[in-house]
């Protein structure tokens, strides 16, 4: 029987190589079978104890850019996500574009009255008589997981924005909800005080079926980091002019004008932003 290795994940932790796992991480970034087979056979003869999952990455994500560029710029999307760092403010546009795209009126970096202090929000979501106020917890590092520290210290903000909005005229009929997204993960109490609480919860992976991946993956809500064919300093460029998600570039094409940019790689990057919001 053939010894399964031991993988090192994010956090340091170990655990034995899933091959099926990492079959389905290919498989959702739109690789077809035979791809999926050859890459997985590449990294069964390349596997060792102690291998981790950075490497496996690298290794899978260069013979995707090879073979379909769009799967390997979905496959890319986790790190991605943390390279709108090193500033929270990116992950805070990214969050308040899939709201807007699921119908909600946004605002951004909001500063609320409470009923005892103001407090600053990074998300403020309307739809109808609902709003939510969102607060975005940006993580260096996937091994950084929100504690359950910060739903406590969320809630008690929400509740005081709450108590003083109920107050106002405008907001009669409004029922508020408190939110928060991260681009990591929660732990198990974070995640059992947001439920009983009664907060909104959103990570990489949580809600099941639900979570940031499958939102960005199902919806074509792609930020621009998954591009290959942007530098990062182009990339770096388009953020600070709040350009964060890939959709904005089908909107705003010349927004790639860049000094020194020959049309011909503007193009190529056109054509990855198509093919991965395809079906819009």
């Amino acid at each position: 029987m053939q010894n399964i290795p031991l993988v090192k994940k994010a956090s340091g932790d170990l655990e034995p190589f899933s091959r099926s796992k990492f079959e389905n991480s290919l498989r959702n970034a739109g690789a077809g079978d035979a791809l999926i087979r050859d890459i997985s056979d590449d990294l069964q003869d390349w596997l060792h104890e102690g291998i981790t999952t950075k490497q496996i990455y690298t290794r899978a994500f260069s013979i995707l850019r090879k073979k379909t560029p769009s799967s390997a710029s979905r496959y890319k999307l986790k790190k991605a996500i943390m390279e709108l760092g090193p500033t929270g403010f990116p992950f805070e546009r990214l969050v308040a574009e899939i709201t807007r795209l699921q119908g909600f009126t946004v605002e951004v970096d909001q500063v609320l009255q409470g009923h005892c202090v103001t407090h600053e929000v990074d998300v403020v979501a309307t739809k109808e008589n609902k709003q939510f106020f969102v607060e975005c917890k940006y993580y260096l590092s996937t091994g950084k997981n929100a504690n359950v520290q910060v739903p406590l210290y969320i809630r008690s903000r929400v509740d005081d924005i709450i108590k003083y909005r109920k107050t106002l005229p405008e907001f009669k009929d409004f029922s508020f909800y408190g939110w928060i997204a991260t681009n990591t993960r929660f732990t198990s109490d974070a995640i059992d005080f947001g439920i009983c609480s009664g907060l909104h919860l959103l990570s990489w992976d949580y809600p099941a079926g639900n979570g940031l991946k499958e939102i960005i993956d199902r919806e074509r809500i792609f930020p621009i980091t998954v591009l290959s064919r942007l530098t990062n300093v182009e990339k770096q460029m388009l953020m600070e002019r709040n350009i964060v998600i890939c959709r904005q570039l089908i909107q705003e094409p010349d927004a790639l004008d860049f000094p020194g940019l020959q049309p011909r790689r503007k193009q190529q990057i056109l054509d990855e932003v198509n093919d991965l919001c395809s079906g819009l």
